[in-house]
């Protein structure tokens, strides 16, 4: 009786004293201001369906980095979206600037070719617009992407690896599709209005709209019921999130602003790898307009040549130079980052130098944040936070680094998270602590 006395007089001094230091913090204005709730401060607690609730991911530091480095290190924790990715925000934008246009009506499939992330944010958000979504995805990537989108109720379509100039690399059959999905929707307009000479109106409208300039579009392509976009659809639109710029307006627009907004303008550097290249260019331009003092850098997984485009102006591999890329884009365990051409979004980036990561280090990092934090993130998450590190590094104790947390780790389960896996590819983690960054 008498311990449990004095247990309750413990916790009480204890939580009267955590109290007083609280009051202590907001009262000197101490509080760091990424630590600031936002919720009496203009941000929605009730959202108004699923789309209002994407966005406004709250940035967190993270401890064991920030500790290690003596930097503040945040992440915007983008896996809480809706959809569990930072590419709901694209799937917003894409979605809802290709119903302004009228290049998608109610009714209509969406239709990308992805490697996951984007696919699963697709097929999230299109049925809060009334539409559907097909999706073209390698069959090398993570079994359980697919198996999350066909459980939301989309057409998955999977597809051998291969070169992106190969007329059936994934993003060329997604762009196929689109325009078989509208050529049978106009024949079905036509046959509804009995009248064959609009029906070659209608048919040439749709053919410049989806080639997208692309030499394969047109290509004759053997398709089964399975695989054929919704034939009551109202028409397909390709979505092209490598080079439709609503990719990277979703985050000019929207992610750079948050950013900016929850650090209070303080930070000094951005990092971030890039896959579509919407993301690092959205936001890099985004804070460079706000404050031309900082420094936005590129993280490149291996085989991408996109470290030496920044670095030395041309695209090139060390894998493609001596023979040693096996597939499409490059052999990686890391998933949806890294690209061996520059798309339309990438192009608007504006950084100050790149960064190159190594699979280990990824694999590594993954654990450590895991151990030391809490976090489970995936591939890519990991691999910013390598480039975080090495950022902080660079510039010293003192600064303040963001980058993106893209998504968690539960849709890396049978890759990235898989220890028959990497034991396979001699990536098994080993590392205590930091020390796999100093190798």
């Amino acid at each position: 009786m008498a311990a449990a006395t004095v247990a309750g007089a413990a916790a009480t001094a204890a939580a009267i004293s955590l109290f007083t230091y609280y009051l202590f913090l907001r009262k000197s204005g101490s509080m760091l201001p990424w630590t600031l709730t936002t919720r009496g401060n203009g941000r929605r607690t009730r959202r108004k369906g699923l789309v209002e609730a994407i966005g406004n991911t709250p940035l967190i530091r993270i401890n064991s980095l920030s500790d290690a480095t003596g930097c503040e290190i945040l992440g915007k924790a983008e896996f809480l979206n809706p959809g569990g990715s930072v590419k709901d925000r694209v799937a917003v934008k894409i979605i809802e600037e290709a119903l302004e246009s009228g290049d998608l009506v109610c009714g209509g499939v969406v239709i990308e070719g992805s490697a996951g992330s984007t696919a699963i944010s697709l097929a999230t958000v299109a049925p809060a617009y009334g539409c559907k979504c097909h999706v073209v995805i390698p069959d090398d990537a993570a079994v359980e992407k697919s198996q999350i989108i066909e459980a939301l109720g989309a057409t998955v379509e999977r597809v051998r690896p291969v070169s992106i100039t190969h007329k059936d690399h994934f993003v060329n059959i997604a762009r196929r599709r689109a325009l078989e999905a509208n050529v049978a929707s106009a024949k079905r307009e036509t046959n509804d209005m009995q009248t064959n000479g609009s029906a070659h109106a209608i048919v040439k409208t749709l053919h410049p709209k989806q080639t997208n300039g692309s030499a394969y579009a047109n290509s004759e392509v053997p398709h089964t019921g399975k695989c054929f976009p919704n034939s009551d659809s109202k028409g397909g639109f390709f979505a092209d999130q490598f080079e439709n710029l609503a990719n990277y307006r979703a985050h000019y627009e929207w992610t750079g602003p948050e950013i900016w907004e929850q650090t209070k303008g303080t930070l000094h550097a951005f990092v971030a790898a890039a896959g579509t290249g919407g993301t690092v260019a959205g936001v890099s331009r985004y804070l460079k307009e706000k404050n031309r003092n900082v420094r936005c850098f590129l993280m490149d997984p291996p085989g991408s040549g996109l470290f030496n485009k920044v670095t030395r102006g041309v695209m090139y591999t060390k894998e493609e130079a001596e023979g040693k890329r096996l597939k499409n884009p490059f052999d990686t365990v890391t998933e949806g980052i890294g690209i061996n051409r520059v798309t339309a979004n990438f192009m608007m980036a504006e950084l100050d130098g790149a960064y190159r990561g190594t699979d280990r280090e990824a694999v590594e990092m993954s654990r450590f944040l895991l151990r030391k934090d809490g976090l489970f993130v995936g591939s890519s998450s990991a691999m910013n936070c390598v480039g975080a590190v090495r950022v902080a590094r660079d510039l010293g104790p003192g600064h303040t680094i963001v980058t993106i947390l893209c998504d968690s780790g539960m849709r890396h389960l049978s890759k990235f998270f898989n220890d028959e896996y990497l034991a396979n590819h001699g990536l098994t983690p080993n590392a205590t602590g930091l020390e796999f960054l100093d190798q």
